[in-house]
């Protein structure tokens, strides 16, 4: 289903007003309360949306941009301490590269996800698809969006806290795994566009190309290397928290654990639709692990 760009710019003007309306009615609420108000109204916005367009991944365009907010929201209710505002930032620059990537591949101006239509036809029951629509894609996937962000709510507000060895090494680690996504989302972009015409095909993708998906460089060792890339930033951002508060174990550690569920999830999904229409995907899964790379 196709999605114009006007009707992209008014759902997200909508998303905003709800966000500057709950900060402004709210203002004296503690960041994750209106968070928790902002989901939920976004998530019921979601779903009509999705109703009224038949397009299932207005979700999908929030992925990279709400978090994003939430990282901001808990910075300004900390009056921007160093402790909140360095995974801020971070949380700033892997939303800002997700989005340029989703964009680029037409997620904001041109259709929804080519897995929503293969699994609507899989349910075959327009009642639980749209129960389902309503449940994970619109209310349980945003739940997410404040678990992997939730670690913020748990930093120190004291403008003297110093942020330690271990979390400084947790940064290195959050770049080190938005690099491996970064280089993923461009090895598959690149192979793609010279796949189907879109830029000079390449004498070295040969079997590749026969085949019908990428093999080569970052995918030799991972058949999702993006995948490891995002679920590495959010458990290096996790660890962050937990090295700045002292305590490696508190209750944010339930977003990258959904998170890497969901991931798992998704492989599985995404791999049985890959493997109906490639049959030379089988004998891949043999060379290379689904997620973690492998180096034997």
């Amino acid at each position: 289903m196709n999605t114009s760009k006007k009707t992209v710019l008014f759902f997200f003007s909508l998303v905003l007003l709800i966000i500057i309306a709950v900060l402004y009615i709210f203002s004296s609420k503690e960041a994750l309360f209106c968070i928790l108000l902002i989901t939920s109204l976004t998530a019921l916005l979601s779903f009509i949306f999705s109703l009224i367009t038949n397009d299932y991944s207005w979700t999908d365009r929030l992925w990279s941009t709400l978090p994003v907010g939430f990282a901001w929201i808990y910075a300004y209710k900390a009056n921007f301490v160093s402790s909140v505002l360095v995974p801020t930032l971070l949380i700033t620059l892997w939303g800002a590269r997700l989005t340029y990537n989703f964009a680029r591949r037409g997620g904001y101006s041109s259709h929804e996800d080519y897995r929503w239509p293969i699994l609507r036809k899989r349910f075959n029951n327009p009642v639980l698809y749209q129960i389902f629509n309503l449940l994970f894609i619109a209310i349980y996937q945003q739940l997410l969006f404040i678990l992997f962000t939730s670690f913020l709510h748990f930093l120190p507000m004291d403008s003297h806290i110093k942020i330690s060895p271990f979390a400084l090494f947790s940064c290195i680690l959050f770049f080190v795994f938005l690099a491996i996504e970064t280089l993923a989302d461009q090895q598959q972009y690149v192979f793609q566009q010279s796949k189907y015409g879109l830029l000079p095909k390449k004498e070295k993708w040969k079997t590749d190309y026969e085949q019908g998906f990428r093999t080569t460089n970052l995918f030799s060792r991972s058949r999702h290397p993006n995948y490891f890339g995002e679920i590495g930033v959010w458990w290096s951002l996790y660890f962050y928290g937990s090295f700045t508060t002292g305590k490696l174990i508190n209750p944010s550690i339930a977003g990258p654990i959904l998170l890497t569920l969901l991931f798992l999830g998704s492989t599985v999904f995404t791999e049985s639709i890959t493997q109906s229409k490639y049959p030379a995907y089988e004998h891949y899964k043999k060379r290379a692990s689904a997620i973690i790379f492998k180096f034997w």
